[in-house]
């Protein structure tokens, strides 16, 4: 095994920062939290880690494999970064995996691979951006908030409420009640679910309407 040379390894270095800015981009135009910097960093890491690892090899007669194995592991750090929790739901489950699969597309460039990783990168921009569209438009994807609504204590306002809420979710799976007797005021929290997310915005109008309603927070 020889080394690589020096203009196969800016070669190499080149077309990672492509690639990686290729899906970043895609993360960024969708507001996630690992975008266009990221990923591009990450697969000119991943591919000079997987160049390191040949040209070791090759000057000491080891296994070329080494350093670059710990890349796959090393990565989940980011990955975990990436995923962020609200309430019930999470986000940047995608995001981390595209931080994983994108590290292996830097140890394939640096392996010299070039048109596996290029036809890589193209299978999951499409993944991304295709199938974003046709999930949005016919997939259904459960919302579970939580909303807390501050309200002037009057007669029958709960009634409203509850009627408003029982109406425009799919799925009421908590409600309860806080009563302040002094300042007559009354707080109400509750976890709904919601098909999708025009359901929510719906709900958010139709309680502002009600009279009494001071103060509507949604997590």
């Amino acid at each position: 095994m020889t080394t690589i040379p020096i203009p196969d390894i800016l070669l190499r270095i080149a077309l990672s920062m492509v690639l990686g800015g290729v899906i970043g981009f895609e993360r960024e135009r969708d507001n996630q939290p690992a975008g266009l910097r990221t990923h591009m960093i990450l697969v000119i890491g991943a591919c000079l880690a997987m160049i390191l690892s040949i040209n070791i090899g090759a000057v000491s007669h080891t296994d070329p494999g080494r350093i670059a194995a710990q890349v796959i592991s090393g990565i989940g750090f980011l990955g975990a970064g990436a995923i962020l929790r609200f309430g019930f739901n999470v986000k940047g489950l995608t995001t981390a995996t595209t931080l994983w699969t994108m590290a292996i597309v830097g140890l394939v460039i640096g392996a010299g691979y070039y048109w596996i990783a290029i036809i890589t990168t193209i299978i999951m921009l499409i993944v991304l951006a295709a199938l974003n569209v046709i999930e949005k438009n016919y997939v259904r994807v459960n919302v579970i908030r939580n909303i807390v609504i501050d309200l002037q204590d009057r007669k029958s306002v709960l009634r409203d409420l509850r009627e408003t809420v029982y109406k425009l979710t799919d799925k009421v799976m908590s409600f309860s009640v806080q009563k302040n007797i002094k300042s007559k005021r009354l707080r109400l929290e509750l976890t709904a679910r919601f098909k999708n997310s025009e359901k929510l915005e719906h709900l958010i109008e139709e309680i502002s309407k009600i009279e009494g309603v001071r103060a509507l927070k949604i997590e």
